[in-house]
């Protein structure tokens, strides 16, 4: 009975990420997840700071808030969750999802990530709980082909995907490159109103 209710909750699939900034690939994969069927919404969950990266270079966690909320201003199925912002740093995944399960009980959650990640995933933070008890989603990246796909919680998604990357955008504007097309709608307009990610003048 208990297993039944479970499967009744909606499945919200968390896509985690700096967002630093979010771009045409994070949105296209989410609307895919969503769309698609393989959860009911995608929730785009802003880190303030992830344990395996440096995060000196990120923008202010607000910025980064702003242009993401822009983005899914007018896309169906995805919403905002900047629950870590106000989690203690550096925030582990595990500690995210079992806030969202007892803040939100009538839901399902799911970790998303990219097959590059699933690589070492078990360097996460209890990755088997979070196998367990919540279950995970890999969407497939060029070159991390996924050898073993029969593993418990485990969900493998070949979803359409552009080799596109927060770094690759935040280096083509300090260029002074057009990122117009490479950003969702307002993003870039935003970026360049508050003269983001440009070179520092040395002089």
């Amino acid at each position: 009975m208990l297993m039944e209710q479970e499967d009744r909750k909606p499945v919200i699939g968390l896509l985690g990420g700096s967002f630093n900034p979010v771009h045409i690939g994070h949105m296209m994969l989410a609307s895919y997840l969503a769309q698609w069927g393989y959860v009911d919404r995608v929730w785009l969950s802003l880190s303030p700071r992830s344990p395996l990266k440096d995060g000196d270079a990120l923008l202010p966690d607000l910025k980064r808030l702003a242009m993401l909320t822009i983005a899914a201003k007018a896309a169906p199925l995805l919403d905002i969750c900047d629950i870590e912002l106000s989690m203690p740093r550096p925030s582990y995944t595990i500690n995210t999802l079992e806030v969202l399960r007892d803040r939100y009980p009538d839901l399902r959650f799911k970790l998303v990530i990219g097959s590059d990640n699933w690589r070492i995933f078990d360097r996460w933070r209890e990755s088997q709980r979070i196998l367990d008890e919540f279950g995970v989603i890999v969407y497939l990246r060029h070159g991390y082909p996924v050898e073993t796909r029969h593993v418990d919680g485990l969900e493998v998604v070949d979803a359409p995907i552009v080799n596109l990357s927060s770094t690759f955008v935040r280096d083509s504007i300090a260029r002074g490159r057009d990122m117009s097309y490479f950003l969702p709608a307002g993003v870039y307009k935003y970026i360049c109103d508050n003269k983001l990610y440009r070179k520092t003048d040395d002089k």
